[in-house]
C-alpha cells in the first residue's frame, strides 16, 4: 500500500480523498494555489505545498509545479479527483516516468477513451450500441449535409476532444446546418485546441443515464449500478439519484452487462463511468466513459455502503476487485450546491460566506469544502456543495432533501439552494417524469 498520496486537485475532492486516506493510515499531501490557502483540504492534510498563482494554468494544471510538490515531500502515489488532469494522459505518463503511481487508468486507456471518436469505435467492435452517426471527423459542410439528410433530422454535431457541453451544436433542418458546423467548430478549436467534429443522431426525450465501474489489472471488470443525471443545464449535471426512477431489473441488467463490455474492451483498471443516452423507449446508447472519479461518486456510495476513493486506491496497488455486481438498497439524491445566482442566469457568484449552517440528521450527508469566513475564489469552479439525501424509497430521499435544503444556510453569496428547493416541490420532478430538458422549462419562482 501506499505511503504517502499527493492528492492533485483542491476544495471538496480533494478533502474527500484526504478523509478516506486518513482511515487507511496513508500519509496525505494537500497542494494549493495562492487563492486557496486558507482551504479546508490545505489545513486537513498531513503536509501543503503551495505550487503557484491562482490562475489553473499557473497551479493545479502546471504538471512541473506538481511534480516537483510529489518529489519533495516524498509522495509515492497521485491521486488527481476530477476535472484539471485527471484525464490527462500526458500527466500519467509523467507520474509514470518519475516512479510514482498515477492513481487511474493507464495513459494508453485514458488516450483511448478520451477522444470521441476513437471511443465510438471502440465500442462498436466491442459490441455496445452507440447512436448512428458519422464513421469519423467530418471534413466539410456538404458531407455534414449529406449524413444529416440519410440519418433523418435532427442530429447533433459534436466536438471529438469535447465536454462540458462545449463544441456542441443540435440541427433541426438542412438550413441550418452550415451556420451549426462553423460554430461548433470554432468553438472546439477555442475551448480544447482540436476543432475535430463529428455528427450524431440526435435523441429525443432521453434520459442521461450511467453505471459505475470498476476493473483490475488482473482482467475482472465489475458494475456499481446506475445513476440518473438527467436534471442538467447547458449539459452540466445540477442532480443525480440511484436508482434512477426510469430504470427497470431487466434494462439494469441490459446496461450493466453493456457496461462491462465497455470497460474489458479495454481492460480497463480503476474505478470510472460509462455513460449512456436512454430514449423514451428505453433503447440506450453509449455517449461516453469517464476514466476518474466522478463528482456524484458519493449517490453509489450510499445506495451500495461503499467507498470508491478506497475502492481505486486499492486498485491502484494492485489489490484485486471483487467482481461483484452491485444493486441498490436504498435510494440516494444529490444535489450541487453551487456559488451561482439561480434569479440571474446561473452568474458565478464568488464572496464571502458570512454565515453558514450545515443541514444534517438522519439520511444526509454534506461533502465540502467551505466553512463561515471562507472567501470562495473567482477562479475555479462554482460548486462549493453537494448535498446527498438517503432513504428506503425515492419519495423519502426526496423529502429529506426538502428538509436538508431549508437547514442549509449560507449568506454573503448567491447559491442555487433555492433551484433545488423548487425542483424537490415539482410534481414532474417528484413523479419521475423529466429528460435532459426538463430545466428548459422549468421556472425558478
Amino acid at each position: 500500500m501506499f505511503k504517502k498520496i499527493l492528492i492533485a486537485n483542491r476544495g471538496e475532492i480533494a478533502l474527500r480523498i484526504i478523509r478516506t486516506c486518513k482511515e487507511m493510515g496513508i500519509k496525505t499531501v494537500a497542494v494549493y494555489s495562492t487563492a486557496d490557502k486558507d482551504s479546508l483540504h490545505v489545513k486537513f492534510a498531513d503536509e501543503a505545498v503551495c505550487i503557484g498563482k491562482p490562475a489553473s494554468s499557473e497551479s493545479y494544471l502546471n504538471i512541473p509545479h506538481l511534480m516537483a510538490a510529489a518529489e519533495i515531500t516524498n509522495a509515492d502515489a497521485i491521486h488527481p479527483g476530477y476535472g484539471f488532469l485527471a484525464e490527462n494522459a500526458r500527466f500519467a505518463e509523467i507520474c509514470g516516468e518519475h516512479g510514482i503511481k498515477f492513481i487511474g487508468p493507464t495513459p494508453e486507456m485514458i488516450r483511448k477513451m478520451g477522444d470521441k471518436m476513437t471511443a465510438k469505435e471502440t465500442m462498436i467492435s466491442a459490441g455496445v450500441p452507440v447512436i448512428p452517426g458519422s464513421e469519423g471527423l467530418l471534413s466539410s459542410v456538404e458531407e455534414a449535409k449529406n449524413l444529416a439528410n440519410g440519418m433523418g433530422y435532427p442530429v447533433i454535431i459534436k466536438a471529438t476532444a469535447g465536454g462540458g457541453g462545449k463544441g456542441m451544436r443540435v440541427v433541426w433542418a438542412e438550413s441550418e446546418v452550415e451556420n451549426a458546423y462553423t460554430m461548433a467548430k470554432n468553438e472546439a478549436r477555442a475551448s480544447f485546441s482540436n476543432d475535430g467534429i463529428y455528427m450524431e443522431k440526435f435523441v429525443e426525450e432521453p434520459r442521461h443515464i450511467e453505471i459505475q465501474v470498476a476493473g483490475d489489472q488482473y482482467g475482472k471488470v465489475c458494475h456499481l449500478s446506475e445513476r440518473d443525471c438527467s436534471i442538467q443545464r447547458r449539459h452540466q449535471k445540477l442532480v443525480e439519484e440511484s436508482p434512477s426512477p426510469f430504470m427497470t431489473p431487466e434494462l439494469r441488467d441490459k446496461m450493466g452487462e453493456a457496461a462491462i463490455k465497455a470497460a474489458a474492451a479495454i481492460n480497463y483498471e480503476s474505478v470510472g463511468t460509462i455513460e449512456f443516452l436512454v430514449d423514451k423507449h428505453r433503447n440506450f446508447y453509449f455517449m461516453e466513459m469517464n476514466t476518474r472519479i466522478q463528482v456524484e461518486h458519493g449517490v453509489t456510495e450510499e445506495v451500495i455502503n461503499f467507498d470508491l476513493i478506497k475502492e481505486q486506491i486499492k486498485i491502484a496497488a494492485g489489490i484485486p476487485i471483487s467482481g461483484k455486481n452491485y444493486t441498490p438498497v436504498m435510494h440516494a439524491i444529490e444535489c450541487r450546491i453551487n456559488a451561482e445566482d439561480p434569479y440571474n442566469d446561473f452568474r458565478p457568484s464568488p464572496g464571502r460566506i458570512n454565515v453558514l449552517h450545515i443541514p444534517g440528521g438522519h439520511g444526509v450527508r454534506v461533502d465540502s469544502h467551505i466553512y463561515a469566513g471562507y472567501v470562495i475564489p473567482p477562479y475555479y469552479d462554482s460548486m462549493v456543495a453537494k448535498i446527498i439525501t438517503m432513504a428506503q424509497t425515492r419519495e423519502e430521499a426526496i423529502n429529506t432533501m426538502e428538509r436538508a435544503l431549508s437547514e442549509f444556510v449560507i449568506e454573503g453569496v448567491k447559491t442555487t439552494i433555492p433551484f433545488h428547493q423548487q425542483l424537490m416541490r415539482n410534481e414532474d420532478f417528484r413523479n419521475g417524469d423529466f429528460t435532459t430538458k426538463f430545466t428548459e422549462t422549468f421556472k425558478l419562482v
